[in-house]
């Protein structure tokens, strides 16, 4: 099969959450050797999913690497192509959906041993720490804001070529810095398919005692990043970054 920005998008994504849920996994279920590590060792995985699905995509024909539709929007708005928005956030879905179940089939024995459906969510899908609609629609907001102007500055003609190599490195670092100070709101999705696909993929899944899949709250994730790329674009594009 020839590579293609399609199936770069769809397995860079793969790889990003079957590393990043891997992670959460990792913590939360009972009776892993990470049980109960912390939320630096959350952040830590998470960035190094980012990276290394960065570079997957790149290998398998996405030069963009985006992973994420927020990101895809945002930079559809600031140069005004759309021309790969809905192949790509269709390959980031499928992708995310994809590596949740694989990350459901490498803990297969933890689900049952592992109390409380808030927990065996919590390994697919974020979740408020305090649950305010307004508050919670900011956090997203502006996490993937700065996301955002992170990538956009990271890759800006104004740095010169010291970045393009080291890239996808310096994007993880931005996610986990993200994540350091802006996630202990909502979890930091910052990405609609991190969340959505793999939310999907609890409600599907045959996992024991699994409960419900907050779908009162799964819109929240997908449009507050949405309106956070949106404005994040307007402001690449006004200043030409």
């Amino acid at each position: 099969m020839q590579t293609s920005p399609f199936l770069g998008e769809l397995i860079g994504t793969l790889v990003l959450l079957i590393l990043g849920d891997g992670v959460v996994a990792n913590v939360l279920l009972r009776h892993t050797k990470g049980e109960g590590s912390g939320w630096i060792v959350i952040t830590t995985g998470w960035a190094f999913a980012v990276t290394m699905g960065i570079f997957v995509a790149k290998a398998f024909g996405s030069i963009d690497a985006h992973l994420n539709p927020a990101v895809t929007v945002a930079f559809a708005v600031a140069t005004g192509d759309f021309t790969n928005v809905l192949s790509y956030v269709t390959a980031q879905l499928i992708g995310a959906f994809l590596g949740a179940i694989l990350v459901w089939l490498h803990y297969l024995p933890h689900w049952s041993t592992t109390p409380g459906p808030g927990t065996k969510l919590g390994v697919f899908a974020t979740a408020p720490a305090i649950r305010t609609i307004p508050g919670n629609f900011i956090s997203e907001a502006i996490g993937t804001f700065v996301l955002i102007l992170g990538v956009a500055g990271i890759s800006s003609r104004n740095i010169g070529t010291l970045a393009v190599g080291f890239a996808p490195y310096l994007v993880g670092i931005l996610v986990w810095s993200i994540g350091l100070s802006l996630g202990g709101t909502t979890g930091y999705a910052i990405n609609p398919a991190r969340d959505l696909g793999p939310r999907l993929a609890h409600a599907m899944l045959p996992i024991p005692g699994k409960g419900s899949s907050d779908w009162g709250y799964a819109w929240l994730p997908v449009v507050a990043p949405i309106v956070g790329g949106i404005l994040g674009g307007l402001f690449i594009r006004w200043y030409a970054l």
